[in-house]
Protein backbone atom coordinates (compact mmCIF):
# COMPACT_ATOMS: atom_id res chain seq x y z
CA UNK A 1 0.00 0.00 0.00
CA UNK A 2 3.26 2.29 -0.14
CA UNK A 3 3.60 5.41 -1.71
CA UNK A 4 7.41 7.52 -2.13
CA UNK A 5 7.20 10.77 -0.91
CA UNK A 6 10.11 12.11 -2.35
CA UNK A 7 10.05 13.27 -6.31
CA UNK A 8 12.94 10.63 -7.22
CA UNK A 9 10.68 7.71 -6.37
CA UNK A 10 8.18 9.05 -8.37
CA UNK A 11 10.17 8.84 -11.15
CA UNK A 12 11.03 5.27 -10.88
CA UNK A 13 7.27 3.69 -10.48
CA UNK A 14 5.79 6.15 -7.95
CA UNK A 15 4.00 6.42 -4.25
CA UNK A 16 2.20 3.00 -4.23
CA UNK A 17 0.77 3.62 -6.86
CA UNK A 18 1.42 0.92 -4.97
CA UNK A 19 0.67 -0.08 -3.84
CA UNK A 20 1.27 -0.87 -6.84
CA UNK A 21 2.93 -2.84 -9.52
CA UNK A 22 1.58 0.12 -8.02
CA UNK A 23 2.58 0.12 -4.45
CA UNK A 24 -0.67 -0.73 -3.86
CA UNK A 25 -1.80 -3.23 -6.29
CA UNK A 26 -0.04 -5.90 -4.32
CA UNK A 27 -2.26 -5.16 -1.45
CA UNK A 28 -3.28 -8.90 -1.86
CA UNK A 29 -5.64 -9.09 1.15
CA UNK A 30 -7.94 -6.54 -0.06
CA UNK A 31 -7.97 -7.23 -4.00
CA UNK A 32 -10.69 -7.82 -6.47
CA UNK A 33 -10.09 -10.38 -8.80
CA UNK A 34 -9.88 -9.87 -12.18
CA UNK A 35 -11.31 -12.39 -14.63
CA UNK A 36 -8.89 -13.61 -17.21
CA UNK A 37 -10.82 -13.73 -20.82
CA UNK A 38 -9.44 -16.56 -22.88
CA UNK A 39 -9.05 -16.63 -26.68
CA UNK A 40 -10.77 -19.37 -28.74
CA UNK A 41 -9.05 -22.73 -28.24
CA UNK A 42 -7.97 -21.48 -24.56
CA UNK A 43 -4.48 -20.64 -23.56
CA UNK A 44 -1.48 -23.11 -23.76
CA UNK A 45 -0.18 -24.34 -20.73
CA UNK A 46 2.59 -22.37 -19.45
CA UNK A 47 5.36 -24.46 -18.21
CA UNK A 48 5.78 -24.56 -14.30
CA UNK A 49 8.63 -22.84 -12.56
CA UNK A 50 10.90 -24.65 -9.84
CA UNK A 51 10.52 -23.21 -6.56
CA UNK A 52 13.06 -21.53 -5.60
CA UNK A 53 16.47 -22.76 -3.14
CA UNK A 54 16.82 -21.70 -0.20
CA UNK A 55 20.76 -21.77 -0.16
CA UNK A 56 21.19 -20.66 -3.61
CA UNK A 57 18.77 -17.26 -2.56
CA UNK A 58 20.89 -16.74 -0.01
CA UNK A 59 23.77 -16.93 -1.65
CA UNK A 60 22.95 -14.86 -4.30
CA UNK A 61 21.43 -11.90 -1.38
CA UNK A 62 24.89 -11.97 0.16
CA UNK A 63 22.89 -12.57 3.50
CA UNK A 64 25.35 -12.77 6.30
CA UNK A 65 25.01 -12.55 9.97
CA UNK A 66 24.43 -9.06 11.73
CA UNK A 67 25.46 -8.57 15.16
CA UNK A 68 24.01 -9.64 18.66
CA UNK A 69 20.62 -8.13 19.01
CA UNK A 70 21.39 -7.54 22.79
CA UNK A 71 23.96 -4.78 21.44
CA UNK A 72 21.16 -3.39 19.65
CA UNK A 73 19.00 -1.57 22.55
CA UNK A 74 15.50 -2.57 21.24
CA UNK A 75 14.13 -0.66 24.38
CA UNK A 76 14.13 2.18 22.49
CA UNK A 77 12.54 0.77 19.14
CA UNK A 78 8.94 0.64 19.59
CA UNK A 79 9.67 -3.57 20.40
CA UNK A 80 6.48 -3.62 22.16
CA UNK A 81 4.20 -2.42 18.65
CA UNK A 82 6.62 -4.30 16.81
CA UNK A 83 5.85 -7.53 18.76
CA UNK A 84 2.01 -7.11 18.18
CA UNK A 85 2.19 -6.85 14.94
CA UNK A 86 4.82 -9.59 14.44
CA UNK A 87 1.76 -11.92 16.08
CA UNK A 88 -0.89 -10.73 13.33
CA UNK A 89 1.64 -11.50 10.67
CA UNK A 90 1.99 -15.41 12.08
CA UNK A 91 -1.25 -16.58 10.09
CA UNK A 92 0.48 -15.88 7.09
CA UNK A 93 3.71 -16.43 8.19
CA UNK A 94 3.00 -20.08 9.25
CA UNK A 95 1.19 -21.33 6.10
CA UNK A 96 3.08 -18.87 3.19
CA UNK A 97 6.12 -19.07 0.85
CA UNK A 98 8.82 -16.98 1.43
CA UNK A 99 9.97 -15.50 -2.29
CA UNK A 100 13.49 -14.65 -0.78
CA UNK A 101 13.85 -17.84 -0.34
CA UNK A 102 15.38 -17.56 2.81
CA UNK A 103 12.95 -19.02 5.42
CA UNK A 104 10.19 -21.48 5.43
CA UNK A 105 6.97 -21.76 7.43
CA UNK A 106 8.47 -24.15 9.79
CA UNK A 107 10.88 -21.54 10.92
CA UNK A 108 8.45 -19.12 11.89
CA UNK A 109 6.66 -21.69 14.43
CA UNK A 110 8.21 -21.29 17.78
CA UNK A 111 8.50 -17.61 17.72
CA UNK A 112 5.16 -17.41 16.60
CA UNK A 113 3.84 -20.09 19.28
CA UNK A 114 5.43 -17.83 21.97
CA UNK A 115 4.18 -14.37 20.87
CA UNK A 116 0.75 -13.87 21.82
CA UNK A 117 1.24 -14.52 25.82
CA UNK A 118 4.55 -12.62 25.70
CA UNK A 119 4.68 -9.86 28.20
CA UNK A 120 4.37 -7.00 26.64
CA UNK A 121 6.31 -5.22 28.90
CA UNK A 122 9.31 -7.74 27.89
CA UNK A 123 8.75 -7.45 24.35
CA UNK A 124 12.62 -6.51 23.67
CA UNK A 125 13.75 -9.76 25.42
CA UNK A 126 11.17 -11.88 22.91
CA UNK A 127 13.22 -10.62 19.68
CA UNK A 128 16.14 -11.19 21.35
CA UNK A 129 15.32 -14.84 22.46
CA UNK A 130 13.95 -16.20 19.28
CA UNK A 131 15.55 -13.86 16.91
CA UNK A 132 19.30 -13.56 15.06
CA UNK A 133 20.42 -10.45 12.87
CA UNK A 134 21.08 -11.38 9.34
CA UNK A 135 22.59 -8.44 7.03
CA UNK A 136 21.61 -8.28 3.13
CA UNK A 137 24.33 -6.90 1.23
CA UNK A 138 26.14 -4.21 2.75
CA UNK A 139 22.96 -3.61 4.91
CA UNK A 140 22.74 0.17 3.33
CA UNK A 141 18.85 1.25 3.15
CA UNK A 142 16.99 4.11 1.91
CA UNK A 143 13.34 4.21 3.67
CA UNK A 144 10.59 6.66 2.00
CA UNK A 145 7.13 7.43 3.69
CA UNK A 146 3.72 6.54 2.46
CA UNK A 147 0.19 7.32 4.66
CA UNK A 148 -3.13 6.90 5.07
CA UNK A 149 -4.80 9.81 2.96
CA UNK A 150 -8.47 11.53 5.02
CA UNK A 151 -9.93 13.71 2.38
CA UNK A 152 -13.21 15.36 1.72
CA UNK A 153 -16.15 12.55 0.31
CA UNK A 154 -18.96 11.02 0.59
CA UNK A 155 -20.86 8.14 -0.64
CA UNK A 156 -23.62 9.33 -2.55
CA UNK A 157 -23.11 12.11 -4.83
CA UNK A 158 -23.74 16.08 -3.16
CA UNK A 159 -23.27 19.74 -3.94
CA UNK A 160 -19.23 20.16 -3.94
CA UNK A 161 -18.50 16.21 -4.21
CA UNK A 162 -17.66 16.01 -7.90
CA UNK A 163 -15.13 13.31 -8.26
CA UNK A 164 -16.19 9.57 -8.76
CA UNK A 165 -14.64 7.43 -6.94
CA UNK A 166 -15.08 3.96 -8.81
CA UNK A 167 -15.11 0.09 -7.92
CA UNK A 168 -13.48 -1.66 -10.86
CA UNK A 169 -15.26 -2.14 -13.68
CA UNK A 170 -17.22 -5.57 -15.36
CA UNK A 171 -15.38 -5.01 -18.55
CA UNK A 172 -11.68 -4.57 -17.15
CA UNK A 173 -10.40 -7.99 -18.16
CA UNK A 174 -7.03 -9.82 -18.50
CA UNK A 175 -6.79 -11.20 -22.25
CA UNK A 176 -4.50 -11.97 -24.81
CA UNK A 177 -5.10 -9.72 -28.01
CA UNK A 178 -5.74 -12.14 -30.58
CA UNK A 179 -2.72 -11.67 -33.04
CA UNK A 180 -0.18 -12.37 -29.65
CA UNK A 181 1.84 -15.62 -30.87
CA UNK A 182 0.79 -18.68 -28.37
CA UNK A 183 4.34 -19.16 -27.90
CA UNK A 184 4.59 -15.62 -26.48
CA UNK A 185 1.66 -16.11 -24.15
CA UNK A 186 3.79 -16.39 -21.30
CA UNK A 187 2.42 -15.08 -17.55
CA UNK A 188 -0.79 -13.14 -16.71
CA UNK A 189 -2.33 -11.85 -20.15
CA UNK A 190 -2.50 -8.06 -20.55
CA UNK A 191 -5.59 -5.93 -19.15
CA UNK A 192 -7.80 -3.96 -21.17
CA UNK A 193 -11.50 -4.23 -22.86
CA UNK A 194 -13.07 -5.50 -25.93
CA UNK A 195 -14.87 -3.46 -27.80
CA UNK A 196 -18.07 -3.55 -30.14
CA UNK A 197 -15.88 -5.28 -32.81
CA UNK A 198 -14.14 -8.07 -30.24
CA UNK A 199 -10.90 -6.75 -30.51
CA UNK A 200 -9.24 -6.44 -27.16
CA UNK A 201 -7.63 -2.98 -26.33
CA UNK A 202 -5.83 -1.08 -23.50
CA UNK A 203 -8.44 -0.22 -20.69
CA UNK A 204 -9.42 3.60 -20.98
CA UNK A 205 -6.75 5.81 -19.32
CA UNK A 206 -7.06 8.51 -16.66
CA UNK A 207 -8.04 11.19 -19.17
CA UNK A 208 -11.11 9.39 -20.81
CA UNK A 209 -12.34 7.82 -17.61
CA UNK A 210 -11.84 11.80 -16.14
CA UNK A 211 -13.76 12.68 -19.27
CA UNK A 212 -17.08 10.75 -18.83
CA UNK A 213 -15.90 6.82 -20.01
CA UNK A 214 -17.27 5.43 -16.85
CA UNK A 215 -20.18 7.29 -16.56
CA UNK A 216 -23.69 5.88 -15.85
CA UNK A 217 -22.23 2.31 -15.11
CA UNK A 218 -23.34 2.85 -11.60
CA UNK A 219 -19.56 1.95 -10.52
CA UNK A 220 -19.61 5.47 -8.19
CA UNK A 221 -18.73 3.50 -4.89
CA UNK A 222 -18.07 7.31 -3.14
CA UNK A 223 -18.02 11.20 -4.41
CA UNK A 224 -14.55 13.13 -3.31
CA UNK A 225 -14.51 16.86 -3.65
CA UNK A 226 -10.80 17.63 -4.36
CA UNK A 227 -9.31 15.89 -7.66
CA UNK A 228 -5.96 17.05 -6.17
CA UNK A 229 -6.63 15.33 -2.88
CA UNK A 230 -8.19 12.41 -5.00
CA UNK A 231 -5.37 11.86 -6.94
CA UNK A 232 -2.39 11.49 -4.11
CA UNK A 233 -5.16 8.87 -2.80
CA UNK A 234 -5.14 6.66 -5.57
CA UNK A 235 -0.96 7.26 -5.06
CA UNK A 236 -1.19 5.94 -1.82
CA UNK A 237 -3.86 3.17 -2.68
CA UNK A 238 -6.12 3.37 0.30
CA UNK A 239 -7.88 6.22 2.54
CA UNK A 240 -10.78 7.75 3.70
CA UNK A 241 -13.41 9.53 2.93
CA UNK A 242 -14.80 12.17 5.56
CA UNK A 243 -18.03 13.78 5.10
CA UNK A 244 -18.98 17.13 6.04
CA UNK A 245 -21.28 15.38 9.11
CA UNK A 246 -18.14 13.36 9.91
CA UNK A 247 -19.24 10.11 8.03
CA UNK A 248 -16.36 8.08 7.86
CA UNK A 249 -16.02 5.82 4.39
CA UNK A 250 -12.63 3.49 4.47
CA UNK A 251 -12.10 2.63 0.94
CA UNK A 252 -9.00 -0.04 -0.12
CA UNK A 253 -7.40 -0.84 -3.73
CA UNK A 254 -9.41 -3.16 -5.81
CA UNK A 255 -7.50 -2.77 -9.09
CA UNK A 256 -5.85 -0.47 -11.55
CA UNK A 257 -6.58 -0.31 -15.90
CA UNK A 258 -3.15 -2.05 -16.32
CA UNK A 259 -1.90 1.35 -18.48
CA UNK A 260 2.24 2.17 -16.67
CA UNK A 261 2.44 4.77 -13.97
CA UNK A 262 3.98 7.80 -14.61
CA UNK A 263 5.64 9.95 -11.44
CA UNK A 264 4.41 13.49 -12.15
CA UNK A 265 7.38 14.65 -9.93
CA UNK A 266 9.71 13.13 -12.46
CA UNK A 267 7.63 15.00 -15.34
CA UNK A 268 7.97 18.17 -13.76
CA UNK A 269 11.85 17.86 -12.74
CA UNK A 270 12.17 17.29 -16.90
CA UNK A 271 10.39 20.62 -17.35
CA UNK A 272 12.54 22.43 -14.47
CA UNK A 273 9.08 23.17 -12.38
CA UNK A 274 11.12 21.37 -9.19
CA UNK A 275 13.79 23.34 -7.52
CA UNK A 276 15.78 24.63 -4.32
CA UNK A 277 15.53 28.33 -4.83
CA UNK A 278 13.17 30.88 -3.23
CA UNK A 279 9.80 30.78 -4.95
CA UNK A 280 10.53 27.06 -6.56
CA UNK A 281 8.25 24.28 -5.49
CA UNK A 282 10.37 21.40 -4.01
CA UNK A 283 9.88 17.37 -4.74
CA UNK A 284 8.26 16.52 -1.64
CA UNK A 285 4.56 15.99 -2.07
CA UNK A 286 3.20 19.18 -0.16
CA UNK A 287 5.60 20.91 -2.83
CA UNK A 288 4.05 19.46 -5.87
CA UNK A 289 0.71 19.77 -4.71
CA UNK A 290 1.23 23.06 -4.70
CA UNK A 291 2.02 23.55 -8.08
CA UNK A 292 -1.10 21.73 -8.81
CA UNK A 293 -3.44 23.82 -7.13
CA UNK A 294 -1.93 26.96 -8.02
CA UNK A 295 -1.47 26.01 -11.37
CA UNK A 296 -5.28 24.08 -12.43
CA UNK A 297 -5.06 23.96 -15.85
CA UNK A 298 -0.83 22.85 -16.13
CA UNK A 299 -1.32 20.87 -12.82
CA UNK A 300 -4.70 18.90 -14.39
CA UNK A 301 -2.65 17.80 -17.59
CA UNK A 302 0.22 16.76 -15.35
CA UNK A 303 -1.89 14.20 -13.71
CA UNK A 304 -3.32 12.79 -16.44
CA UNK A 305 -0.06 12.54 -17.98
CA UNK A 306 -0.18 9.29 -15.49
CA UNK A 307 -2.29 7.06 -17.58
CA UNK A 308 -3.12 4.50 -14.82
CA UNK A 309 -5.89 4.84 -12.94
CA UNK A 310 -7.04 2.98 -9.27
CA UNK A 311 -10.25 1.42 -8.26
CA UNK A 312 -11.29 1.06 -4.88
CA UNK A 313 -13.64 -0.67 -2.98
CA UNK A 314 -15.28 -0.03 0.61
CA UNK A 315 -13.68 -1.68 3.37
CA UNK A 316 -14.33 -2.39 6.85
CA UNK A 317 -12.70 -3.54 9.81
CA UNK A 318 -8.48 -2.32 11.42
CA UNK A 319 -6.90 -0.28 9.40
CA UNK A 320 -5.48 -0.77 5.79
CA UNK A 321 -4.65 -4.36 4.42
CA UNK A 322 -0.78 -4.76 3.64
CA UNK A 323 -0.26 -7.38 0.77
CA UNK A 324 0.91 -10.19 3.92
CA UNK A 325 -2.81 -10.30 4.30
CA UNK A 326 -2.51 -8.32 7.85
CA UNK A 327 -3.36 -4.51 9.09
CA UNK A 328 -0.63 -2.38 8.29
CA UNK A 329 0.40 -0.02 11.86
CA UNK A 330 1.63 3.45 11.49
CA UNK A 331 4.96 3.95 12.90
CA UNK A 332 5.68 0.07 12.75
CA UNK A 333 4.91 -1.95 8.96
CA UNK A 334 6.89 -1.50 6.24
CA UNK A 335 6.77 -2.20 2.69
CA UNK A 336 9.59 -4.02 1.65
CA UNK A 337 10.67 -6.27 -1.55
CA UNK A 338 9.95 -9.43 -0.78
CA UNK A 339 12.42 -10.88 -3.05
CA UNK A 340 14.99 -9.90 -0.25
CA UNK A 341 12.90 -9.95 2.74
CA UNK A 342 10.43 -12.26 3.99
CA UNK A 343 6.97 -10.41 4.79
CA UNK A 344 6.14 -11.12 8.25
CA UNK A 345 10.14 -10.48 9.46
CA UNK A 346 10.92 -7.75 11.74
CA UNK A 347 13.66 -5.29 10.55
CA UNK A 348 15.82 -3.08 12.43
CA UNK A 349 16.71 0.32 11.20
CA UNK A 350 19.19 3.23 12.33
CA UNK A 351 19.16 6.01 10.00
CA UNK A 352 19.71 9.36 9.69
CA UNK A 353 15.97 10.33 10.27
CA UNK A 354 15.30 9.26 14.23
CA UNK A 355 11.89 8.89 13.26
CA UNK A 356 12.49 6.09 11.43
CA UNK A 357 14.91 4.22 13.98
CA UNK A 358 14.26 1.45 15.41
CA UNK A 359 12.22 -2.15 14.74
CA UNK A 360 9.59 -2.43 12.28
CA UNK A 361 7.60 -5.35 10.37
CA UNK A 362 8.20 -5.92 6.75
CA UNK A 363 3.85 -6.10 6.18
CA UNK A 364 3.28 -4.70 2.32
CA UNK A 365 5.20 -4.17 -0.75
CA UNK A 366 5.31 -1.22 -3.28
CA UNK A 367 5.96 -0.70 -6.94
CA UNK A 368 9.16 1.27 -6.28
CA UNK A 369 10.32 -0.93 -3.36
CA UNK A 370 12.76 -2.43 -4.98
CA UNK A 371 16.28 -4.47 -3.90
CA UNK A 372 17.88 -5.22 -1.12
CA UNK A 373 17.30 -2.28 2.23
CA UNK A 374 14.49 -0.58 0.35
CA UNK A 375 11.94 -0.26 2.45
CA UNK A 376 8.62 2.48 2.75
CA UNK A 377 7.65 3.42 5.90
CA UNK A 378 3.76 3.61 7.05
CA UNK A 379 2.68 6.47 9.30
CA UNK A 380 -0.54 5.86 9.43
CA UNK A 381 -3.15 8.97 9.15
CA UNK A 382 -4.05 12.49 10.03
CA UNK A 383 -2.19 15.33 9.61
CA UNK A 384 1.33 14.64 11.11
CA UNK A 385 1.49 11.10 9.22
CA UNK A 386 0.91 12.98 5.82
CA UNK A 387 3.36 15.46 6.57
CA UNK A 388 6.32 13.20 7.92
CA UNK A 389 4.82 10.51 4.89
CA UNK A 390 5.15 13.05 1.94
CA UNK A 391 9.31 14.35 2.86
CA UNK A 392 10.59 10.91 4.42
CA UNK A 393 13.70 10.28 2.54
CA UNK A 394 16.48 8.12 5.51
CA UNK A 395 19.39 6.54 4.45
CA UNK A 396 20.96 4.20 7.04
CA UNK A 397 21.39 0.54 8.01
CA UNK A 398 19.23 -1.93 8.10
CA UNK A 399 19.22 -5.25 9.65
CA UNK A 400 16.75 -8.54 8.84
CA UNK A 401 15.43 -10.50 12.08
CA UNK A 402 15.28 -13.84 11.14
CA UNK A 403 14.49 -17.20 13.60
CA UNK A 404 17.22 -18.62 15.50
CA UNK A 405 18.90 -21.20 13.78
CA UNK A 406 18.07 -19.78 10.09
CA UNK A 407 21.79 -19.06 8.88
CA UNK A 408 22.79 -22.06 10.50
CA UNK A 409 20.71 -24.24 8.15
CA UNK A 410 21.62 -21.72 4.85
CA UNK A 411 24.60 -22.43 5.65
CA UNK A 412 24.65 -25.89 5.94
CA UNK A 413 22.43 -26.05 3.19
CA UNK A 414 25.27 -24.22 1.16
CA UNK A 415 27.91 -26.65 2.21
CA UNK A 416 25.85 -29.79 1.19
CA UNK A 417 24.95 -27.55 -2.11
CA UNK A 418 28.65 -27.45 -2.70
Amino acid sequence: MPGEGRLREWSRGGWLARKAGLLLPLLLGACTVIPSVPPPGGYPAPAPLPPPSAPATALSLGVKPGPAIDSLALSGGRPGAALRSFAESCRALLVRADQSGLTRPQDWRVPCEAAPAWPAERSAAFFATYFETARVGDGRTYVTGYYEPEIAGVRTAQPGFAVPVYRVPPDLVRAWPFDTPFEQRAGQPPLGRFDADGRFLPYHDRAAIEDGALVGKGLEIGWAADPVEFFFLQIQGSGRLIGPDGTVVRIGYAGQNGLPYTGIGQVMRDRGLIGEGPGQYSGSMQGVMRYLREHPDEGKALMRANRAYVFFREITGDGPVGALGVPVRGQVSLAADPQFAPLGAPVWIAGDRTEVGGLWVAQDTGGAIKGANRFDSFWGAGPTARTIAGGMAARGDALLFLPKGTLARLSASLQVAR
